[in-house]
Formats: C-alpha cells, sequence, structure tokens
C-alpha cells in the first residue's frame, strides 16, 4: 500500500525546514547514488564487468515561506546540518549530516513565496 507525501518530512538541526509548521514543506525528494568502477580489461571478452564504488546522497526540500522576512534563509549556504527524514509520527528514518548546497526564493505576483534548499551528503546516510 503507498503512503501520503505528507508522512514524510526533512528536519536540519531539530526543525522543519521553512520554520515550525510542518505544513510548509510542499515537497521534498532524497537522491542515493554510487559509482560503478569498470574491473574488466579487454582481453577478458565482449563484456564490461563493474564493482560497486562510493555512494553519495542529497535532498532537495521544497516549502512555503512563511514570511517575507525568511528569505534571508538564502544565507544558509555552505552551513553545515544535521538533516533528518522523519515520519509524521515523529519517528527517525533516516539521518546524517549535509552541506546547504543551494538555496532559492521565488515570488511570482499573486502567489505565495516558495523556497528550496540543496542539501549534499557529508559522509553516510542511515
Amino acid at each position: 500500500m503507498a503512503t501520503n507525501g505528507n508522512n514524510l518530512l526533512i528536519y536540519f538541526n531539530g526543525s522543519v525546514i521553512g520554520g515550525t509548521s510542518d505544513s510548509a514543506e510542499r515537497s521534498n525528494e532524497i537522491n542515493t547514488s554510487c559509482e560503478t568502477l569498470e574491473v574488466a580489461s579487454p582481453s577478458t571478452g565482449a563484456w564490461r564487468t563493474y564493482i560497486t564504488g562510493r555512494k553519495e546522497w542529497s535532498v532537495t526540500v521544497n516549502y512555503l515561506v512563511p514570511a517575507v522576512a525568511n528569505i534571508t534563509e538564502v544565507l544558509r549556504i555552505g552551513q553545515t546540518y544535521t538533516l533528518a527524514v522523519k515520519n509524521r509520527a515523529g519517528s527517525t528514518l533516516m539521518s546524517g549530516t549535509a552541506i546547504c548546497q543551494q538555496a532559492k526564493v521565488t515570488s511570482t505576483r499573486g502567489n505565495l513565496i516558495q523556497g528550496s534548499f540543496v542539501f549534499k551528503g557529508s559522509g553516510g546516510l542511515s
């Protein structure tokens, strides 16, 4: 059975992205990947063979900016945070340390102000 997207929240340093209200978080994305290293040589045949290499992860969060004063959140770039992925009940599903790599605030006339963060994992996500 599929679960609703409202049940997955991203916290950084203990707070929900976009302020204290979990209703501010619009969407989030958790990306993980790993390198593949070729171990076959041309003399071993026509097919390539690989092993897994190092892993990496990142988190992107889009949220509603609760007040114009919060546009200073773009100044968070370059800072290190403890990120936690939690369910609505508050149980931690994953956590790790990440650097705020990108912050963006978008304002369109007649619409709510939106923000987004991109965090690059530093170390493992567990």
